[in-house]
């Protein structure tokens, strides 16, 4: 992989390099690899078709997280999101002890390490709100909870610059990774102002399934706000909203 420089910048297939646009700049590669029959029936590379479909796997159990998440993700991710959940996701599967290699699972992984995913790392959970919260799932009643006592917004906050307001967001899922299907429910609080006022205490309860035995997430955030001339406007497009994972029950 070699960078582009100079006031043209290529896109497409010239002889063997190929031009790109990528997060990273402008780049170029040079055509090669082996043939993709060959990595599919060769048993050398028998390793690599067990990565490989793990991987694929992974990629599949994120995308279904995201979507379930996505009426908080709308407003609470970065670029390369996706890439990092892969990532988590490849962890959780080869934490599973009992599937041979290439059929490791969700299921029989470990769904806890997902614990402290971070959606925006450009907006930390973790660096942003101080105020002591409780993270609950109660598989029985299928209630997935967020409670906060009341703080002060300027102090337990940390707003980025040109924040006025700000609501808190939360969300519960319910993912059967084997059927690819979810249930989501998600709470949010009033618009309220970032100052020196405390709020009152904050319950939020999220709904799933009864008596459940699939993997229970659940999701805490924050969106900032800009008062302008009475209007609220999302603060930078939602570029500093935090939404990390505080609590998750992988099932039974």
């Amino acid at each position: 992989m070699a960078r582009q420089k100079g006031i043209i910048k290529l896109k497409g297939t010239i002889g063997d390099i190929t031009f790109y646009k990528t997060q990273d700049g402008h780049l170029a590669r040079e055509k090669g690899g082996i043939d993709a029959s060959r990595i599919k029936s060769d048993p050398a590379f028998q390793r690599t078709r067990e990565n490989g479909s793990e991987f694929g796997r992974a990629g599949k159990a994120g995308k279904l997280l995201r979507t379930a998440l996505r009426p908080l993700l709308i407003n609470s991710a970065d670029g390369r999101m996706v890439s990092r959940l892969t990532q988590a996701m490849v962890k959780v599967i080869q934490a599973d002890m009992t599937s041979d290699r290439g059929l490791r699972n969700v299921i029989d992984g470990e769904a806890e390490l997902l614990f402290g995913f971070e959606f925006n790392i450009r907006g930390k959970l973790g660096t942003t709100l101080f105020a002591p919260f409780v993270a609950a799932i109660d598989r029985v009643t299928g209630e997935i909870t967020i409670d906060l006592a009341a703080f002060v917004p300027s102090n337990m906050i940390a707003g980025p610059s040109g924040t006025t307001h700000f609501k808190i967001i939360s969300a519960g899922a319910e993912i059967d990774f084997e059927a690819e299907t979810f249930v989501e429910s998600h709470s949010e609080t009033a618009i309220l102002p970032w100052d020196a006022t405390p709020t009152v205490a904050i319950s939020q309860t999220n709904m799933v399934t009864l008596a459940s035995t699939k993997p229970l997430f659940l999701a805490l955030g924050i969106e900032f706000y800009q008062q302008v001339n009475g209007q609220m406007y999302a603060l930078k497009n939602g570029a500093f909203n935090p939404l990390s994972v505080v609590k998750v029950d992988s099932g039974v």
